[in-house]
């Protein structure tokens, strides 16, 4: 009996050992991504800098959290949602850009499995709104859903509001036009179209607006509903203050 339990124990200690070695790698693929991030954005406006990356990551896991999710999913959501706007085809050019980059810096991780790096890939490839515009896929990853959620969260709300005319500022776009028509059912092709003049405003109504009702999990829409809220309220006030009217 004596020889039996001390067996248990040992396997306890190389269990417990093996999960220690587990956290400390995964410690330091995140430390290594965070630097890798901050590096890359740098220079980036307000409206996709740092704060914003640590703002989806945190929501992420939280989303994650609430919906479920294994430690194991939640690594992949943190990757990715610390990953997700590297080489962005807005500041890029290119709409493959990102995603070779970051499979550059995670196969030169030694701690990132391939299977981890397949999944952070897609989520970082299908994350945004311009692939839902041009796409009928219906069927996605719940580490997807959660990362494209909280990216979403983080684009509406008071938030997201700033962030809209900090990006309309940043590429010289008017605040309104009332002779600029938001376009209705944007495609892909006119959402991408950098040479379209458009201002801010329509931003709202062409996406912002929309996010809402294309939220993936039951946690991301109940989020949505008071930052939705808070984005008409605004609109209101801003048509009344631009006719003077308040």
């Amino acid at each position: 009996p004596d020889r039996k339990i001390k067996r248990q124990h040992g396997d306890d200690d190389n269990a417990s050992s093996e999960n220690s070695s587990k956290s400390s790698s995964s410690t330091l693929l995140i430390e290594r991504t965070e630097r890798f991030v901050k590096q890359e954005l740098a220079a980036q406006d307000g409206s996709h800098d740092w704060f914003h990356i640590d703002r989806v990551r945190n929501l992420a896991l939280r989303l994650a959290k609430m919906e479920g999710l294994s430690v194991s999913q939640m690594m992949i959501v943190q990757l990715a949602a610390l990953l997700h706007d590297i080489r962005d085809w807005k500041y890029s050019g290119s709409e493959d850009a990102g995603v070779h980059a970051v499979r550059d810096f995670l196969e030169t991780q030694a701690s990132a499995p391939k299977t981890t790096i397949a999944k952070v890939l897609d989520i970082v490839k299908n994350i945004g709104f311009k692939t839902e515009l041009g796409s009928k896929n219906t069927e996605i990853s719940p580490e997807l859903a959660v990362v494209q959620d909280a990216d979403r969260l983080d684009a509406i709300g008071a938030i997201g509001i700033a962030r809209a005319f900090t990006y309309g500022g940043s590429r010289n776009r008017g605040l309104y036009d009332p002779d600029i028509a938001p376009i209705s059912n944007i495609t892909k092709q006119q959402y991408m179209d950098k040479g379209r003049k458009s201002p801010t405003v329509n931003h709202f109504y062409e996406k912002l607006l929309l996010l809402k009702d294309k939220m993936k999990t039951p946690s991301g829409r109940k989020i949505a509903e008071s930052r939705h809220r808070f984005m008409e309220a605004y609109l209101a006030r801003f048509y009344a203050e631009w006719d003077a009217n308040m």
